[in-house]
């Protein structure tokens, strides 16, 4: 295994990104006074798009998030309105690539939400979902959408299975079983044909999520995987980590052979989790580790030394989780790049850091914004379920980033009825995920048992009722 060390070196004084520096918001565009989740779950707890910021809040007696439009800054009120149907704590929440008001949430209840967001934001406490969805036995801790398809979710549980719904049928379609423990990390390659897994059985997978095969499996002995991302088309893998020696860690892969890693690179000896973002359109590497303020940043080459070390951004204000801002909500006349929220829980606050190219020009800059994955959806959720792969719908930022999606998203109607996935009924096992879910099931099956013995009662009396008329048949001298 090649193990390089990295060094400054003269070639990386071609790259464009070379001075690429954060920028910390001014506190009027920071959002100020939301009770960020306490939850120690190993998720970001925050969800962006160019129109809303969404964030777990802490709360009692189930799970809630807040919505804010992303240009309602400052403090934000202490009663402002949540989203809050689930009976559990929330535990991941992602919005809908296509649709800017759709957003997905996962909790401890087991359930994954589908929550519809007026375009305004809230005005009122919402607690009915415009979809909600069973299948998984125990807690849901992850949840992705598909990049291309417009009507596909992927969703981990902590029963080991990762469950595709089709939401325009609002059913689990598809059951992927091949993980041994809780499942850390979900990540697509840019047209969603293969999907990347990390787990805690130390295993990194590559999976061909229709047929839940898996292609690709790393067993890591020496590199404990925690994150793992696609590089885009560049059929490579990064993942982060701890070494042996318990130091963060990254390691690249080859998509198509996990036996072994192409480099690793050992970061530092801090404890917290690295988080990592890549960003295809520039080829850049973001590293933002858990608990502390720091965000590393990186060129992705595919010769050697594969990862170019550009800059550090540091903060003395510990991170909790980040937010990313799509393309398309950037500012493209500040050549801003890559756009991070930042959950920092002691202050209540979230901090927007913009990552910027220094240029004097005016002018829109076609280098570091080439033709990006639009607004669009490629295909539908029966056509990808079909087995077709493509790309993502790209536009120009130069034109086209204020152009309003069309899509919207209409929910099935849906009756109760056994969810069958794989040949297996989700839900016959399901327990009840609050004391008053067990009381409900509890009257429930004594007024079934009471139904079953009036039922028992009659049939005994009918029977009776037949022996005896038998008997005065065969009793009856007409008869004989």
């Amino acid at each position: 295994m090649t193990v390089t060390k990295m060094s400054w070196r003269p070639t990386y004084r071609s790259s464009k990104f070379r001075n690429v520096y954060g920028k910390v918001a001014n506190r009027e565009h920071c959002f100020d006074g939301i009770p960020i989740t306490k939850n120690v779950h190993d998720n970001h707890f925050c969800a962006v798009n160019a129109k809303f910021l969404a964030i777990v809040t802490e709360s009692a007696g189930g799970g809630s998030f807040i919505v804010i439009p992303i240009t309602q800054t400052g403090r934000i009120e202490p009663h402002y309105p949540k989203v809050c149907g689930h009976q559990g704590n929330v535990l991941d929440i992602k919005w809908n690539p296509f649709i800017n008001n759709i957003i997905a949430s996962c909790s401890e209840d087991s359930s994954v939400r589908i929550w519809e967001i007026p375009d305004g934001g809230l005005r009122r406490n919402m607690t009915e979902a415009v979809l909600e969805l069973y299948g998984h036995s125990r807690r849901v801790g992850l949840i992705e959408w598909h990049p291309t398809s417009s009507g596909i979710l992927f969703s981990a549980g902590y029963d080991y299975k990762i469950l595709i719904w089709n939401l325009e049928i609002g059913e689990p379609v598809k059951m992927i079983d091949c993980h041994t423990d809780v499942v850390l990390c979900m990540s697509f390659n840019t047209d969603g044909s293969l999907l990347a897994t990390t787990c805690k059985d130390k295993k990194l997978r590559v999976i061909e999520p229709r047929s839940g095969k898996v292609l690709q499996e790393a067993n890591c002995k020496n590199h404990k995987v925690n994150r793992v991302v696609f590089l885009g088309n560049m059929k490579r893998l990064l993942t982060t980590g701890v070494s042996r020696w318990n130091t963060r860690q990254i390691a690249l892969w080859d998509q198509e052979d996990l036996s072994m890693s192409i480099i690793e690179e050992e970061i530092d000896g801090l404890s917290g989790l690295l988080f990592p973002f890549y960003d295809s359109d520039t080829h850049m590497l973001y590293l933002a580790g858990k608990g502390d303020g720091n965000i590393r940043y990186y060129e992705i080459t595919t010769e050697k030394p594969y990862l170019q070390y550009l800059m550090e951004f540091r903060s003395p204000a510990p991170q909790k989780g980040l937010g990313i801002m799509p393309k398309h909500g950037l500012d493209i006349a500040a050549c801003e790049i890559f756009r991070f929220y930042k959950l920092v829980t002691l202050k209540g606050l979230i901090e927007p850091i913009s990552m910027i190219v220094p240029r004097r020009s005016e002018t829109y800059q076609e280098d570091i914004y080439p033709m990006t994955a639009g607004t669009e959806p490629a295909l539908s959720a029966d056509e990808w379920l079909s087995g077709i792969n493509r790309g993502p719908v790209l536009m120009s930022l130069k034109d086209g980033y204020n152009k309003p999606s069309q899509l919207v998203f209409k929910a099935p109607l849906k009756e109760k009825k056994n969810v069958v996935v794989n040949g297996l009924d989700l839900l016959e096992n399901m327990p009840p995920r609050t004391e008053n879910e067990l009381l409900r099931m509890f009257f429930r099956q004594q007024d079934e048992l009471r139904r079953l013995k009036d039922e028992l009662t009659q049939k005994d009396v009918k029977i009776r009722q037949l022996e005896l008329e038998l008997n005065n048949m065969r009793n009856d001298p007409i008869n004989i």
